[in-house]
């Protein structure tokens, strides 16, 4: 098969993936323009119809989407394995690309990127913060984190950080002003910041747990974050109360500027975990990182 062929084939996948031609473009380095004549030709050439555009979208027919499902695993298998001859070489390289969260950044990543980065020069991370649970396959991620109880079972999954639990807090002149509820159902009758994951999704309701009861109470407030780190600063400026990782809140509890209500209902969730799919090629960059970040209690 002709390179020309090939490289239609991977610009057809960009934009299957992404569902997008700007963002497919973005992707590849090309124009929108030229990725659309690209997709044409191909269409042409095969004489079948790949993708439905309309103003707004572009979906995969079912001619493209049986295209994409046989030829996409193809293509991840070769980039895998020319990925693997890094293990050739004298040091791992590579780019390892992984989704998570700004607390995860904060709490687990930063504390050993400086070192990571000086061990191992050749290799490259792209941390991307996303709250929305992003597919890992589908959006072609070496791997991302998540609580161990949200991993699904088909993925790989690598404890890196211990057990910990959310913690109701909030300003002491934010107290002063309002006090503070008995209970959980009385946050309620309080300002609370919000947090919600998804673009379109629900926001988060409080999780609570008191002798073996588990509830959850929608809090209310004017003001709601996709960043659990903004949620956090709304607190300490005093603007309502937060329902916060208790490891990110040390430091503001340790020296007064929050305080902690409400502790006895707070329930403990399983670590963070890195995980990956049960396929991934372990490249001795991936492996090194996985080592690196792999909790040791």
């Amino acid at each position: 098969m002709s390179q020309n062929k090939v490289d239609d084939l991977q610009a057809f996948l960009a934009v299957a993936r992404e569902r997008s031609f700007t963002k497919a473009a973005a992707r590849l380095g090309i124009t929108a323009s030229a990725l659309s004549h690209t997709i044409r030709t191909l269409e042409e050439r095969l004489g079948v119809r790949l993708l439905a555009r309309t103003t707004r979208n572009v979906a995969s027919t079912d001619a493209g989407e049986k295209l994409m499902l046989a030829i996409a695993p193809l293509f991840e298998q070769i980039a895998a394995e020319v990925e693997a001859l890094g293990a050739l070489r004298d040091k791992p390289r590579g780019t390892i690309r992984v989704t998570c969260t700004d607390d995860h950044i904060e709490l687990l990543l930063r504390p050993m990127l400086a070192g990571f980065l000086r061990d191992y020069p050749d290799i490259s991370l792209e941390l991307v913060v996303d709250y929305g649970f992003t597919n890992v396959v589908e959006q072609r991620f070496d791997a991302g984190i998540r609580l161990g109880e949200a991993i699904s079972k088909d993925m790989i999954a690598v404890r890196i950080g211990p057990d910990w639990r959310l913690a109701v807090v909030g300003s002491p002149a934010f107290f002063a002003r309002h006090g503070a509820p008995a209970t959980p159902h009385a946050l309620t009758e309080f300002a609370c910041v919000n947090i919600r994951h998804r673009p379109a999704g629900a926001i988060y309701a409080w999780e609570f747990e008191k002798d073996g009861h588990a509830f959850a109470v929608k809090a209310e407030g004017q003001l709601v974050f996709n960043s659990i780190m903004h949620v956090l600063n709304a607190a300490l400026d005093g603007i309502g109360l937060a329902y916060v990782p208790e490891p990110l809140l040390a430091p503001y509890l340790a020296d007064g500027r929050l305080v902690e209500i409400l502790a006895d209902w707070c329930p403990t969730f399983q670590g963070y975990h890195l995980y990956y799919p049960n396929r991934h090629q372990a490249t001795p960059a991936f492996s090194a990182f996985v080592e690196a970040l792999r909790y040791r209690a």
